[in-house]
């Protein structure tokens, strides 16, 4: 595990898009080898994301032969017939639970379940986020992006879909990722299985109103459910990079680095992939043991290699 820790939020922005650059460049993709990308949103991609357009404009990086995976997107409402909320949660967890009696249950969801999800072209709907802050910027073919579908008439087929077009393109070879103040990695929120795959997710109240100032502060527009990929599935990553800005997610980057690993604190389980880079500003190792930042801040001579420019081929 690496933690690179530098002064502020535009460092990090900037190191983690070198990162990506890098590991594009040397991936060397092409039409029958693609690169697969692995995307979060909020906040905290955004820097990344305006490095990489800048170095795609400079001419240093295409994304011709890029396939990229969102995290997640909103469901929206839920409005229940006949059945209780109780009943519903019992069904889901069911069908996440047996997997060898999922075709019949997913026959019966529908019955029970409809959905109001934010269109595609909502100006907070994670499609448009990712259109609007990075893809419409570079070249990558809307066809190589996939981002979960919140509409879908039936969310379980939804999440099981992504989770076969990942396997179909040959897996992640870089998931990037934020986190929430708890811990969260995606919408895996605390308490979520470790062992989790793509599947809908009931957001948590500190979630609801975290995202509130994407809806005007009003609590009530504020979608309560998404489709999220699970801790396994990022796992499942040949390679994971997350990225933690801000003092208000010091005390997760502590837990996510100095305890053991727990399904209260989801980022935690990174501890045990064999490849995982933290990218965090100085504000987020408020929490830290002093000897661990001073570990670190030793290994940044190391780790600053991984980002120098590549000589031409």
């Amino acid at each position: 595990m690496k933690l690179i820790i530098l002064n502020d939020y535009d460092q990090v922005g900037e190191w983690a898009a070198k990162y990506i650059r890098n590991k594009i460049i040397n991936f060397n993709p092409g039409p029958d080898r693609f690169f697969i990308l692995g995307l979060p949103t909020g906040g905290t991609p955004l820097g990344c994301y305006k490095k990489l357009i800048e170095f795609y404009k400079k001419g240093e990086i295409s994304f011709k032969y890029v396939k990229t995976f969102n995290m997640d997107e909103y469901v929206g409402t839920l409005h229940l017939y006949n059945t209780s909320l109780f009943h519903l949660l019992f069904l889901h967890h069911t069908v996440s639970t047996f997997s060898q009696h999922e075709k019949p249950y997913k026959t019966v969801i529908p019955v029970f379940l409809n959905h109001a999800g934010i269109p595609r072209n909502h100006p907070e709907s994670y499609h448009s986020f990712m259109w609007n802050n990075l893809f419409k910027h570079i070249d990558i073919k809307s066809e190589n992006t996939h981002i979960l579908d919140g509409n879908a008439a039936n969310l379980v087929e939804e999440c099981d879909s992504f989770e076969e077009k990942i396997k179909a393109a040959g897996g992640i070879d870089l998931f990037v990722g934020g986190i929430g103040p708890d811990g969260h990695i995606a919408f895996n929120e605390p308490g979520s299985s470790l062992l989790s795959r793509t599947r809908v997710k009931t957001l948590a109240q500190d979630t609801i109103l975290a995202n509130a100032r994407f809806f005007d502060g009003d609590l009530s527009k504020v979608p309560t459910m998404a489709l999220t990929v699970g801790v396994a599935t990022v796992m499942d990553a040949r390679e994971v990079m997350i990225l933690i800005t801000g003092a208000h997610k010091a005390f997760a980057l502590y837990k996510a680095i100095e305890e053991g690993v727990n399904h209260m604190w989801t980022v935690s389980s990174f501890q045990q992939h064999p490849q995982t880079v933290f990218v965090c500003d100085e504000d987020a190792t408020l929490e830290l043991r002093v000897k661990t930042v001073k570990y670190f801040r030793g290994m940044m001579h190391v780790h600053n290699k991984l980002v120098n420019p590549l000589p031409p081929k």
